[in-house]
């Protein structure tokens, strides 16, 4: 089955707080339940890289935590990128534009 990329952004509504970092991490920990999932994090979404189903269950999982969590209504929104004639790497994708961009090049 192909890789796929999917960037996912997951937020609880109706907290007692502004802060949601704690709603965050607790979607996060899940991330080690998965481990053939890669992963960023980034500030604003979550990255995640690999088998369509096992990434679908990933995000259902981190969805339901913030309920979990004692939020009363969870918004979450999902990009998929599914390329199914070239293999590629979260490190390729970024390369690929920070190098056509003259940015710096991670490694």
């Amino acid at each position: 089955m192909p890789k796929i990329f999917a960037d996912v952004t997951i937020v609880p509504i109706g907290t007692a707080n502004t802060s949601i970092s704690s709603y965050v991490a607790a979607s996060e920990r899940l991330i080690k339940e998965f481990p053939d999932v890669e992963f960023k994090i980034n500030p604003m979404s979550t990255t995640l890289a690999g088998e369509i189903d096992r990434v679908l269950e990933l995000i259902r999982r981190m969805h339901e935590a913030q309920f979990n969590q004692g939020a009363y209504r969870v918004s979450t929104s999902i990009r998929i990128d599914d390329r199914r004639d070239h293999a590629n790497t979260m490190e390729n994708k970024i390369n690929s534009v920070a190098q056509k961009a003259g940015l710096p090049v991670t490694t």
